[in-house]
């Protein structure tokens, strides 16, 4: 009886171990979900086989608008106003 038992055991375990070894539903998607966004939000699959220059901006306009946004990062955050008048109404 005892020896059924474990030999049912041993079955049961080895079947459970071996199952966990196959390939998982979220192993077979993994980064599908990214892959189709990016490929969703591609707005023409074939522009990087397109190797004429783009036109549009000149060099002088293009260099003035990133200096201009450049220059919107440096300005200090301005100093938060604080009440230093240590009066206390009732005195």
């Amino acid at each position: 009886m005892k020896k059924t038992f474990y030999i049912l055991l041993s079955l049961i375990g080895a079947v459970l171990f071996i199952s966990g070894c196959g390939p998982t539903r979220l192993e077979m998607d993994y980064g599908t979900s990214h892959r189709l966004q990016v490929f969703n939000q591609t707005l023409d699959p074939a522009a990087e086989k397109n190797l004429t220059p783009v036109y549009g901006m000149d060099g002088q306009a293009a260099d003035k608008a990133l200096q201009k946004y450049r220059k919107a990062f440096e300005k200090p955050a301005p100093e938060p106003k604080f009440i230093t008048s240590m009066e206390t109404s009732g005195k």
